[in-house]
């Protein structure tokens, strides 16, 4: 079996998120599963806007080094929109082994530390 794509990193990564969010008693105004696109999740929660940036990544690289560019991007989009800006970094490796390969079928360790405000 092959080890998970990045499109497969990005879906795990967004259900850790969107259940965190759910959980918090976020209201999900758009969700956007797509890669690249950005951000993934538009929430409300006690009246005020929230953009979620969302990232999913294999072990050994940091779930929470994103790009500074794209960051910028989204800020401004955020302060546009009156929008509180968070960052959603997510880790994955194998649980039994973090250096061997992810694949579909095998037990996972999860990495998410909650939501980094962006100011």
């Amino acid at each position: 079996m092959s080890q998970l794509t990045l499109h497969e990193i990005h879906q795990l990564a967004m259900k850790e998120v969107g259940d965190h969010l759910e959980a918090e008693g976020y209201e999900f105004l758009a969700v956007n599963s797509q890669l690249k696109r950005t951000p993934q999740f538009v929430c409300v929660k006690d009246k005020k806007l929230y953009f979620v940036v969302v990232q999913g990544t294999l072990y050994p690289k940091a779930p929470k080094k994103f790009d500074p560019e794209l960051i910028e991007k989204v800020k401004d989009h955020a302060e546009k929109n009156n929008a509180q800006l968070y960052l959603a970094g997510v880790g994955f490796a194998h649980a039994e082994n973090y250096d061997y390969p992810l694949t579909k079928k095998d037990p996972y360790a999860v990495n998410f530390q909650g939501l980094e405000a962006i100011q």
